[in-house]
């Protein structure tokens, strides 16, 4: 049954739990208040009674030692006794006024004997009910009882235990029944939360620009209530930004791929071309077949450099253990001054000016990559501009950073197209055209090779020019 009650209980509200916890314990409180009440008013009656009678017993002790016995009629319903107490003997003098069930007061006499003081008890008589006693000396072998009811005493007190429970029963009521609105009310932030949960799970987070356009509204509900709401309003931000980067992630992987399927397929095809030549056409004079050959061999050259880009981007955005990173003490302007003797022998048409300090700068990096990065950018610099076209490059040592320039004075980069510039496969050409780039991912392994150096990359410049700027840290020189 209790276990049955407590299922009961715990499948309830909050708000109605609440209350009826705050029942239960105002319930235990006015328990705690009625019976303290209760007990003190009716020691109060006691001792009042008490008093009462010790002062009719003054006038009583009198007319005792006048007469022998009382003569003088006590109030109604009162008993008084006159008794001779000599060796734990009690004898009542006569006439005396007593009930008929005289025990409790000759039992009281025997025991007052032996007492210096006063003494008062409460006993119960047959037939009239509780009565208060008390004992006193009149005179050495005398002692005068007194009885007086305690019925009134125990009207009152009932009537105050009556007055208790109505009064307490009602403010129980009213405290639950109120307490249980306040509550409710306090409790309402937590509803509308609830409610904005639900309508979250119900909300559709499959697709691929998926926001949450529910928020939980400014409501008051104490601060413990504003916490709440604000790390919940926190909890949807975060829910819609990470959203928000999964849909672009997803985009960008759509796009990877196709833009690796369109650069595999070119060299694919014409390799499957050229086998084609092989197995049907004729193609056997030497000439002729060495030249399909230097073809084919190009066209998987090409395929496997597209492949080592792909995988030097895997293993960077991996994160491995072991980076694809060899670092060792490496003079950067040596690096830049072999970088522009190659850019020199493959590209003549680019006159290219190095500005470097004239000392060596020494720096903690893979020599064979940072290379690759220069070669990309001077690569860029002259595909993506007409023959005759200034290149420079700048070397600037500070005391914390370092800092390489790759500029040119070609027609420059839009400004709607440098924040994608470094996208793997994106090119400002939207035509692809394979007379005016490589495969697209010279700049994304440059950025990404540069950022595994601690460093960073930008482009800059206008119409009219084009500058790359790399920074890397010089906390290693």
């Amino acid at each position: 049954m209790i276990r049955r009650w407590w299922r009961a209980y715990r499948g309830l509200r909050l708000g109605t739990r609440l209350a009826l916890g705050l029942g239960a314990l105002a319930l235990v409180v006015f328990a705690l208040v009625g019976t303290v009440l209760t007990a003190y008013m009716r020691d109060y009656l006691e001792r009042q009674l008490a008093d009462q009678m010790k002062l009719v017993q003054v006038v009583q002790s009198k007319d005792a030692a006048t007469h022998g016995t009382v003569r003088r009629k006590p109030y109604y319903g009162w008993y008084t006794a006159v008794y001779d107490v000599s060796g734990g003997s009690a004898d009542l003098r006569t006439p005396a006024d007593v009930p008929a069930d005289s025990r409790a007061l000759t039992a009281l006499a025997r025991t007052m004997a032996g007492s210096g003081e006063d003494l008062t008890r409460t006993v119960r008589i047959d037939g009239h009910g509780p009565y208060l006693l008390r004992a006193c000396e009149v005179e050495p072998g005398v002692v005068l009882v007194s009885a007086a009811p305690l019925g009134d005493v125990e009207d009152t007190v009932e009537r105050l235990v009556t007055v208790q429970v109505a009064v307490f029963g009602l403010a129980l009521l009213a405290l639950v029944v109120l307490g249980r609105r306040m509550l409710r009310r306090g409790l309402a932030p937590l509803s509308d939360m609830a409610g904005t949960a639900h309508g979250i799970a119900s909300h559709d987070l499959t697709e691929s620009a998926a926001r949450l356009p529910l928020r939980v509204d400014g409501r008051d509900g104490g601060r413990e209530v504003a916490e709440l709401r604000t790390a919940f309003n926190t909890m949807l931000e975060h829910i819609d930004t990470s959203l928000a980067v999964r849909a672009e992630a997803e985009q960008r992987l759509r796009r990877f791929v196709a833009d690796a399927s369109h650069e595999l397929r070119t060299p694919l095809m014409s390799v499957r071309g050229y086998a084609d030549l092989f197995q049907y056409a004729a193609a056997d004079r030497p000439g002729e077949r060495e030249r399909h050959l230097v073809r084919l061999r190009a066209e998987a050259a090409r395929m496997g450099v597209l492949l080592d880009d792909l995988l030097l981007l895997a293993r960077l955005d991996a994160g491995e253990a072991q980076a694809p990173l060899h670092r060792e003490d490496a003079d950067l302007t040596e690096l830049v001054r072999q970088a522009a003797d190659a850019f020199r022998a493959g590209h003549p048409g680019h006159p290219l000016t190095v500005t470097a300090p004239p000392g060596a700068v020494r720096l903690r990096l893979d020599p064979r990559r940072l290379r690759q990065v220069l070669d990309n950018l001077l690569t860029n610099a002259a595909v993506h501009t007409p023959p005759g076209t200034k290149v420079s490059v700048a070397v600037t040592a500070a005391d914390e950073r370092v800092t390489v320039a790759v500029a040119d004075t070609g027609p420059g980069v839009p400004a709607a197209d440098r924040e994608r510039i470094f996208d793997r496969f994106y090119r400002v050409d939207e035509a692809r055209g394979r007379d005016r780039g490589g495969s697209g991912l010279g700049l994304s392994v440059a950025a990404s090779l540069v950022r595994a150096h601690g460093g960073t990359i930008e482009v800059g410049g206008g119409p009219g020019g084009t500058v790359f700027t790399v920074t890397l840290p010089s906390a290693a020189r």
